[in-house]
């Protein structure tokens, strides 16, 4: 069984993917419903639950500390306060095939409209910390398969993911993200794209390929490399750098300023849907 968020997110997802001349999707990093709204409503047009700012929300490195409950409920938090298409990172599917099925029902029935699984060992590791290890790709195969198959034709999109790029070199990157494709996943992503070089080598290696890009490239590169889908790691790093110089000020003056305070408390109430929350009460008493 899958929500109608997850049918619908998808399929709007899958249009956009292949439209004719279209720049990539861009998805912002959120893992909270206010981050949501507020990336929706400044135009985004889908959104990435990030395993690495989940984790950071409960206090914890991106390191395989969380479980499936814990993404799910991030993921369900997230789609039940928008719109538009929600991509979900799943880790490594959180076991074997028949866990990786299982995910991607969990997943499907709490609206995703695309996800992506990846070959590390567990407990995995940040796709850009040292360390990483890769499970034999023939496993990993196994795991799209699991996963194309329970997501059927109309839930999630299932988007392949390795880490071989840092421990095997591109090589090894490349036959596996090409036996992940012939597995069925309908999206390559190659993680650990560190700089603009890395980015270039990638669209050039597997450019026949529909990739994904997790990075700090503007569309104007990314579009021009061809990527897909970008998930845009950038909005979660800005926003722990403005809340640490915030929380600093706060500690050394006592006080934070802000330029208008409360035209900055009605907007924020106006972003998480106040109004439509005063005419149900005014409705129903």
């Amino acid at each position: 069984m899958r929500s109608s968020a997850a049918s619908e997110g998808a399929a709007r997802l899958r249009t956009r993917l292949v439209a004719e001349g279209a720049p990539p999707v861009v998805a912002p990093f959120v893992y909270d419903g206010f981050q949501a709204r507020l990336a929706q409503q400044s135009g985004a047009e889908a959104l990435y639950v990030t395993g690495f700012g989940t984790a950071a929300s409960h206090g914890l490195p991106d390191v395989g500390l969380l479980g499936v409950g814990d993404m799910v409920s991030a993921l369900e938090r997230v789609v039940g306060v928008v719109d538009v298409p929600v991509v979900c990172d799943a880790d490594t599917g959180f076991g074997s095939p028949l866990n990786v099925a299982d995910t991607v029902l969990r997943y499907a029935r709490a609206g995703a409209a695309a996800l992506h699984i990846e070959d590390q060992v567990w407990p995995k590791r940040c796709g850009f910390m040292a360390g990483k290890e890769v499970v034999p790709a023939a496993d990993m195969v196994q795991k799209v398969r699991a996963a194309v198959e329970a997501s059927g034709e109309h839930g999630p999109v299932i988007i392949a993911r390795t880490d071989a790029l840092a421990s095997h070199g591109w090589d090894e990157a490349v036959e596996r993200a090409e036996s992940y494709r012939e597995a069925g996943a309908e999206l390559i992503f190659v993680d650990g794209i560190r700089s603009r070089r890395d980015a270039a080598d990638y669209a050039e290696r597997l450019g026949h390929l529909p990739l994904v890009y997790n990075g700090l490239l503007p569309l104007e590169e990314t579009a021009r490399l061809g990527f897909r889908l970008v998930l845009a790691s950038g909005t979660l790093l800005a926003a722990a750098a403005a809340l640490s110089a915030i929380y600093r000020e706060l500690g050394e003056t006592g006080a934070v300023q802000v330029d208008d305070p409360a035209g900055t408390f009605e907007r924020i109430n106006a972003t998480l849907g106040l109004d439509e929350v005063e005419r149900l009460r005014e409705r129903y008493g």
